[in-house]
């Protein structure tokens, strides 16, 4: 479902005359179909590439591709003339930074000053509130141009406990480019699908709890969730204050790295930021390079495996292609889940969403908007049953506004006691006791098909542990099961984005990386 601001294209030929002519100057003027950020750099300082060229190339692909895909909800109709603005700059001299003229899609719950922010939901279809968040500022800084808002699950995933992922009242259904008629998961489904299918260079997605790494993992491409603290969550819809984050996704580990680098930062206004380490951000490419494995020592988390003898096969793979890269392998290490911890981890999400949207919501510029609360949005959707739930419905929404305040006891002890699980007695005891730099597993199972109907049907992961610590997880290609791309986890202490980079880029040089869908649609 697209809103009105794309070009119409009289049929489908055009479309496909266009798209092929975009990649045949592309080719000319020195990147390939699959181009990353340093390749585009290349071309542009060359003078074989501009910005604009580039902008349209990708509004060309996300026209040709989106009507099956439904990964993107708007353009930002501002992203021609930033590309133009960047081109002018440049042809000035003037280099504006590490992402200059590179296209960069946001998922629609993260605000921009020139797009409405809906998180899929109709009730913020008006939701423009003219302002970018924090990330969004720094990577205008660094020379982005943001080119629109990808489809998401709606709310982030949080309403219904019977949910499709990437389905959105204002989105439709997102699509997973290997499979259409498979699940890109979500909740960051159409920033994920979009990087895979070549519609945008980068992409940046937000996570909770498995929401950018499982739709990377899905989709084949690169996903970091950092540690809390390191990304500003101004501006952004919010589920929990306590696990949330935005994170880049992108086709390698070097494009997503440096997204990273350029969106991350302090926040007066997000107090997680003052906990940030000291080292350099801008020097987190530093830590890119083939011999990242070297001396590493790596745990692998068979507790988060065994839920698909295919996967396993995958995860064996994995193992043998780090050792060969210099990676010393600590085997079968277990983290034995506490009584009630999957029940402590929900409460707490259920205390924070309430707190932490009606927040939101209360900060809004427009005074409609500003006046709702939760228990408003919940009559919202009543009222618009037939757009808003014509699959799934909205207990999560309801067994939120049955929470009281976040001065509970209740609430208290269930974050006490989560974080201290997957904390001090999950990945900082695991690390400690094995003398680890960070720990291996699946990230999940291959896509599975979309059931509206049923919802979706999640077979197994690894994304809680470091979720519900606020600890940073790193997702990227392993291999695919009959031609679905499956991902490997590889997290470790907060703050310990280096060391995973390094692990990464050295596992990305001996596997292979992104293999890209054949896109071949009915």
């Amino acid at each position: 479902m697209l809103q009105a601001n794309f070009r119409t294209f009289a049929t489908v030929a055009a479309l496909a005359a266009l798209i092929l002519s975009a990649a045949r100057t592309g080719a000319e003027e020195g990147y390939s179909e699959w181009p990353g950020v340093a390749e585009l750099h290349q071309a542009m300082r060359a003078g074989e590439l501009s910005a604009a060229v580039l902008v349209e190339r990708q509004i060309a692909r996300i026209e040709l591709l989106n009507p099956e895909l439904n990964a993107v909800i708007a353009l930002d109709p501002t992203a021609r003339a930033q590309a133009r603005a960047l081109d002018a700059r440049l042809a000035d001299g003037e280099w504006t930074g590490p992402l200059h003229g590179i296209p960069v899609l946001l998922k629609d719950n993260i605000e921009t000053r020139d797009q409405p922010t809906t998180a899929g939901s109709l009730a913020l279809a008006e939701n423009a509130t003219g302002r970018d968040a924090p990330l969004v500022a720094r990577l205008r800084e660094a020379g982005a141009v943001i080119l629109g808002k990808a489809n998401l699950s709606e709310w982030a995933n949080f309403r219904s406990e019977r949910s499709s992922s990437g389905w959105s009242a204002v989105g439709g259904q997102t699509r997973n480019p290997y499979d259409p008629s498979r699940s890109p998961c979500g909740s960051s489904s159409g920033s994920g699908a979009a990087a895979a299918a070549g519609m945008t260079v980068l992409a940046i997605g937000t996570e909770t709890n498995g929401s950018v790494v499982c739709p990377a993992s899905a989709n084949g491409v690169v996903g970091i969730k950092p540690s809390v603290g390191l990304v500003s969550r101004t501006h952004i819809v919010p589920i929990s204050h306590s696990q949330d984050t935005a994170g880049p996704m992108a086709r390698s580990v070097h494009d997503a790295v440096v997204l990273l680098a350029a969106m991350a930062g302090a926040d007066e206004a997000d107090p997680a930021t003052a906990e940030r380490p000291e080292w350099a951000l801008d020097h987190l490419p530093a830590h890119l390079g083939a011999e990242g494995l070297e001396g590493k020592r790596v745990g692998v988390l068979r507790s988060s495996a065994g839920f698909h003898s295919d996967v396993d096969e995958l995860l064996e793979a994995a193992i043998d292609s780090m050792r060969a890269g210099g990676a010393e392998i600590v085997d079968d290490v277990e983290w034995e889940t506490p009584d009630g911890f999957y029940g402590q981890a929900y409460e707490v999400l259920l205390y924070e969403f309430k707190h932490d949207l009606n927040a939101y919501l209360a900060g809004l510029p427009d005074p409609e908007l500003s006046g709702m609360a939760l228990t408003d949005l919940i009559e919202f959707n009543r009222n618009q049953a037939e757009a808003e739930m014509p699959w799934f419905d909205q207990e999560i929404f309801e067994q939120a506004q049955a929470k009281g305040p976040l001065s509970d006891e209740a609430y208290k002890e269930a974050l006490a006691e989560a974080q201290k699980a997957t904390r001090e007695d999950g990945i900082d005891k695991l690390l400690a006791e094995h003398d680890l730099d960070a720990l291996i597993a699946p990230t999940g199972s291959a896509a599975w098909t979309i059931d509206l109907i049923n919802g979706d049907h999640f077979i197994g992961g690894s994304s809680s542990l470091a979720a519900v610590s606020g600890y940073p997880n790193i997702t990227l290609p392993m291999g695919q099961i009959h031609g679905m791309p499956v991902g490997l986890s590889i997290f470790g202490a907060r703050f310990s984005e280096p060391v995973l980079i390094e692990i990464a880029s050295g596992f990305e040089h001996a596997a292979g990386g992104f293999s890209p869908p054949e896109l071949q649609f009915p």
